[in-house]
């Protein structure tokens, strides 16, 4: 069954070879693909593609060869899926029920009416469209859906319209040790290198060794040249948490990339938008952070600044004092942007949200706007337009 899906990935045009095609039989064999469909797909997508370039390519022959095989895949699984039993009582509603729920006017009446419904509300409330509670379209709980409102007892975002979130959350650091995928994103990265050689003569100079030797009559005369160094500098900032957790993959494989390539790399992180700190790890998020200003002092203007994120957030987080999803903010999120703009004149936003979807999100075109278009995909066409925007 498996040799016609390889000669149908060569047809298809991806470059498949027969050592490949044994790892994944021997893969298969030691079954780490767990009688899953889905896990079937990822495993022999790790096996087969070596270049994300040929991701749909492999999609369209995978579709074509083990079409109505899903079936198969259910017979075998031992385990009802997980997400079947979880969050029964979430709100279904219907599109045209969702457009007759109103927000409640703006920034300042959502705030006002939450303090008033903390202080009038007692006891565990499920449903309805006014108390604090679960399943309901009130602007504040859990599981339920208002496109404004304020989240409150909710492991994780759902509708992503929420303009404050009253839980204390734990974000996970990205993995820079992540190979899959990263290979292409190394080649778009060493554009951004230069080289220069810097420090002690340590390295032997072979040219100037032969032609000193020649010229002192056969004596060996060696002649050493400092070792060559990337002496580029990158500040990463990365955005975590919340919306950003559909990309971490993508994210990891940049991250381990950039890692790979420079050598003066400073990351940090950030959740949403930038503000008056950032964070290194986010474990520690909460007791240990750089302030952004001692951050633009510490490293100089010849850093080129990346940062990363999906842009898609409420936009008081952006243009309002207090906009910030997790704490105060005294000043807008715009003016640290800016701020860090005018520090580092050479900067980009990358953004892994695909493109077709970026005009959908008010957010991300007030970003946009902010970083004077700016703004390039998570694609291998986005990042070599966004090393050349650094260069």
């Amino acid at each position: 069954m498996l040799v016609r899906f390889f000669f149908l990935l060569r047809l298809a045009g991806v470059p498949v070879a027969i050592t490949e095609f044994l790892t994944l039989l021997e893969a298969l064999k030691r079954g780490l693909s767990e009688a899953s469909a889905e896990r079937f797909y990822y495993l022999a997508r790790t096996c087969l593609v070596k270049d994300e370039r040929h991701y749909d390519r492999f999609d369209r022959a995978f579709a074509a060869h083990f079409k109505g095989a899903e079936d198969l895949f259910a017979l075998l699984a031992r385990e009802l899926p997980a997400d079947w039993l979880e969050k029964m009582a979430e709100s279904n509603l219907t599109d045209a029920e969702k457009a007759q729920i109103q927000a409640l006017g703006g920034w300042n009446e959502l705030m006002e009416a939450l303090k008033k419904r903390l202080e009038e509300q007692q006891g565990r409330h499920q449903g309805g469209n006014k108390w604090i509670g679960t399943a309901g379209t009130s602007p504040f709980g859990a599981y339920g859906y208002n496109p404004q409102g304020v989240r409150i007892g909710q492991d994780r975002s759902r509708n992503r319209s929420a303009v404050k979130v009253w839980d204390r959350r734990e974000f996970a650091n990205l993995d820079d040790t992540v190979e899959l995928g990263t290979r292409n994103m190394k080649l778009a990265l060493r554009r951004l290198r230069r080289f220069a050689r810097r420090g002690a003569p340590t390295e032997l100079a072979l040219a100037d060794t032969i032609d000193a030797t020649a010229r002192s009559g056969g004596w060996l005369d060696l002649k050493m040249v400092p070792e060559r160094h990337n002496v580029v500098k990158v500040l990463l900032l990365l955005d975590v948490g919340g919306s950003m957790d559909d990309h971490v993959k993508t994210c990891e494989e940049l991250f381990s990339a950039a890692r790979s390539e420079f050598k003066h790399l400073e990351h940090f992180y950030f959740h949403n938008f930038t503000y008056e700190a950032l964070w290194r790890d986010n474990r520690r998020r909460f007791n240990e952070h750089i302030g952004t200003v001692e951050l633009m002092r510490t490293y100089a203007s010849d850093y080129k600044l990346i940062l990363v994120g999906d842009a898609t957030m409420s936009p008081y987080e952006i243009t309002y004092a207090g906009g910030s999803v997790e704490h105060w903010n005294a000043e807008p999120g715009s003016v640290w942007l800016q701020r860090l703009m005018k520090a580092y004149p050479k900067f980009v936003w990358i953004n892994p949200q695909p493109q077709a979807r970026w005009r959908q999100s008010p957010s991300i075109a007030l970003v946009r706007e902010l970083t004077e278009g700016r703004m390039y995909p998570l694609t291998l066409a986005g990042l070599d337009e966004a090393i050349e925007a650094l260069s």
